[in-house]
């Protein structure tokens, strides 16, 4: 069963989206999750949700801050560490649901939320599971990769006229999410990516905005989640990796994968930053609720060494 829900973030703001029940006495587990950068919980991560559910756990998807169905301001300026705090506020909020153990939570990250859960679950030990799946890991090497050389320094004279003018109460300058020319100042100038979107918001969802702060730039180039991986044991750890991963690199996820300690895992897709979410969706699906199952359905986790990597 789907339902409408809204809670609170600890500075008031109002978070929306929906909470999953599945059938059968509770209580049961519960997975926390939210979608990427730039995107709305129509795309896609809905389907992993109701997979969730189905597989049965209690799960809440819900837009981030600042965009979709939730409140905030700016709108769409994606703050990871007011992403991270809200993710915590959801753990908080299932602990008042009767038919969800607060024994028994995990947490499901994707692309840019892949990167928060690696920071929560190193953080905030009512985790007992994570899933981090294409996860961004680095903020100075993803926006390194993807923005020519050339590029920082305008940026970065820019953002700090940016940041001049909201001191003084102007608001905040726009940037393109995403653009197919590396050229034209975008969050992401990566053709794979702009492609995605708009044919994701095409099919799925028409409200779909390709806008984001400049301040996001910032911000991201700023965030650094993969440090925290080596915090994250014992709570058991599942990275999924996708193969030719150009928006979150490949090699960046992987190398992060080898900092962290048991228990882990990892499966690699073959493609590249997409293929969890269409092509290679019921591989990714079937490895997540498979590690949420083993630590997760039959009571609280227990730390299990050795874990083997895993290749899809």
């Amino acid at each position: 069963m789907r339902e409408d829900i809204e809670f609170k973030a600890e500075d008031g703001t109002t978070l929306r989206g929906w909470l999953y029940t599945p059938t059968g006495a509770g209580p049961h587990p519960f997975v926390v999750m939210t979608h990427g950068i730039g995107a709305v919980k129509e795309m896609y991560t809905d389907l992993f949700a109701e997979a969730f559910c189905a597989a049965g756990f209690v799960t809440l998807l819900y837009d981030v801050r600042g965009c979709g169905a939730s409140d905030g301001t700016p709108r769409f300026e994606y703050d990871p560490w007011k992403q991270v705090s809200d993710y915590r506020d959801a753990i908080t909020f299932a602990h008042t649901l009767a038919q969800v153990d607060p024994a028994r939570i995990g947490i499901f990250g994707t692309s840019f939320s892949g990167g928060h859960v690696l920071a929560i679950a190193a953080l905030d030990k009512r985790v007992k599971a994570v899933v981090s799946q294409v996860p961004f890991v680095s903020g100075y090497q993803t926006t390194t990769k993807l923005a020519p050389a050339d590029a920082i320094p305008p940026l970065m004279d820019a953002l700090d006229a940016d940041r001049l003018a909201r001191y003084g109460g102007e608001p905040p300058v726009m940037m393109e999410l995403v653009n197919p020319d590396p050229a034209v100042p975008s969050l992401i100038g990566d053709v794979y990516t702009a492609e995605w979107y708009e044919r994701i918001s095409d099919e799925h969802l028409q409200s779909w905005v390709n806008t984001c702060t400049l301040r996001t730039l910032q911000l991201v180039r700023e965030y650094e989640p993969g440090l925290f991986v080596r915090l994250i044991s014992p709570v058991p750890l599942l990275m999924i990796v996708a193969s030719h991963d150009t928006l979150t690199p490949t090699v960046d996820a992987l190398e992060v994968y080898e900092r962290a300690l048991e228990p882990k895992a990892l499966v690699v897709l073959p493609g590249d930053h997409y293929v969890a979410y269409e092509q290679l969706r019921e591989q990714a699906l079937a490895a997540a609720i498979g590690w949420f199952s083993q630590h997760l359905l039959d009571g609280p986790s227990v730390a299990r060494a050795g874990s083997p990597a895993i290749h899809a």
